[in-house]
């Protein structure tokens, strides 16, 4: 029971900072930068945090499934 609880916990975790990394301020600081292979580094970066999101929360529920 103890780590189902600590698997939620940490999918809201990750929850949070998903959306502390998706939030204004954060993203701002990328929108002037060069260009990352071609593409914007704001869509880059967006990128790589929607995937890197999900890999995490794949790995909680993996783990948690346990």
């Amino acid at each position: 029971m103890m780590r189902r609880g600590l698997a939620g916990q940490r999918l809201v975790a990750t929850f949070l900072g998903g959306a502390l990394l998706f939030n204004y301020p954060v993203l701002s600081l990328l929108d002037g930068s060069e260009p990352f292979f071609g593409m914007p580094m704001l869509w880059a970066c967006l990128f790589v945090i929607w995937a890197l999101l999900i890999a995490v929360v794949a790995w909680i529920a993996e783990r948690g499934a346990r």
